[in-house]
């Protein structure tokens, strides 16, 4: 059984920074590729970036130069390290297993406000 567990969402002021984490289990992680997803009232899913089995990374261009993601295979874990959050940032983000995603996390309420 695939399970995905996000925390380290939470209530942010504009300009401020964020990391978020993601704990995968039965899964081969090192194989596998791991996204960051968020969703915003009224508005589909998107992708904010994703990171391959072989570390290539791809951001949405509206975080670009904003948002890090990163993984650790040891301990299976992907990151999005969010700096210079914006109120648009503000959505519920998921972590996603595979590409196009298969497996999602319950979700983490990021909020970009003052």
């Amino acid at each position: 059984q695939v399970q995905l567990v996000e925390s380290g969402g939470g209530l942010v002021q504009p300009g401020g920074s964020l990391r978020l984490s993601c704990l995968a289990s039965g899964t081969i992680f090192r194989l596998s590729t791991m996204g960051w997803y968020r969703q915003a009232p009224g508005k589909q899913r998107e992708l904010v970036a994703d990171i391959s089995s072989g570390i290539t990374t791809n951001y949405a261009d509206s975080v670009k130069g904003r948002f890090t993601i990163s993984r650790d295979n040891a301990k299976k874990t992907v990151y999005l390290q969010m700096n210079s959050l914006k109120p648009e940032d503000t959505a519920v983000y998921y972590c996603g297993l595979g590409r196009p995603a298969a497996y999602w996390g319950q979700g983490t309420q990021v909020t970009v406000s003052s």
